[in-house]
């Protein structure tokens, strides 16, 4: 009896062992940009710049040395009051691309980076202005982050260019159950979904397209080998030691009536 009494605890410890190996994650799973070599130097032009897009709400600001002359082109919300300005309305750009600006209607600025928009705009303001300075900001400019990270969520951004990485950052980190070599880019070109995945355990990954992301990108970080079969285990696990537990009762009382 005690013979068997060990088989089975044997039985046991290995079924836990073998369910135990089967869910770890190997090195090659979960480290970043393998490929990189000691003081290799990698060259980034950082040269992306965002476009506008549809739906984007965008600040601007347009002033001369004639402050009164630049007042039609800035729309407030209220009226000013003890010499002070109230706060200035934000533009949203329609479905067709346009702002609707003041003085001027409207302009067709999807597409446009914001040195071309600011050069648009000076272009349609030199008959009512002149050398007008412009100030404009992407008001909207926020990503999101989902799957196998820390702290999923939707970030705003401030200023108007986040990588990858930094979006995954801000999501502190893809845990250790995270994909990190098919990481999934969703980008919306004004109601065109565009999919691409990025490998961030290569270093060709700082010249992918999309590791400089561009306002309300989705990151999805999926699960990696190590979560999937640790998921189908869990389940598995249950079943296999409820019957494990009910072979050994069943033997026990067996042996106990025989005896």
């Amino acid at each position: 009896m005690n013979l068997l009494k060990t088989k089975i605890k044997n039985f046991v410890l290995i079924l836990s062992v073998g369910l135990f190996i089967a869910s770890c994650a190997s090195k090659q799973d979960i480290v970043y940009f393998q490929d990189a070599q000691d003081y290799e130097t990698i060259v980034s032009d950082n040269s992306h710049v965002n476009t506008y897009k549809v739906d984007d709400v965008i600040s601007i600001n347009v002033s001369t040395l004639d402050s009164e002359a630049s007042l039609p082109f800035n729309v407030f919300k209220g009226v000013m009051t003890n010499g002070s300005r109230p706060e200035q309305l934000d533009y949203i750009i329609d479905k067709q691309g346009n702002i609707d600006f003041p003085v001027l209607g409207e302009i067709k600025i999807v597409g446009l980076t914001p040195d071309e928009t600011k050069n648009l705009l000076k272009e349609k303001l030199q008959p009512y202005l002149k050398d007008p300075i412009i100030n404009i900001r992407l008001v909207n400019f926020s990503v999101t982050v989902l799957g196998q990270v820390n702290r999923p969520g939707t970030y705003f951004v401030n200023g108007e260019q986040i990588t990858v990485l930094e979006a995954i950052g801000l999501a502190n980190d893809l845990n250790i159950k995270g994909m990190r070599d098919n990481v999934l880019v969703i980008r919306d070109f004004n109601g065109t979904k565009v999919y691409t995945r990025i490998d961030l355990t290569s270093k060709e990954a700082l010249s992918s397209p999309v590791y400089y992301l561009t306002q309300n990108d989705v990151v999805y970080v999926e699960p990696n080998k190590s979560a999937v079969t640790s998921s189908t285990l869990d389940g598995r696990a249950g079943i296999a030691i409820s019957v494990a537990s009910l072979l050994i009762t069943t033997t026990l009382i067996l042996i106990n009536n025989n005896n």
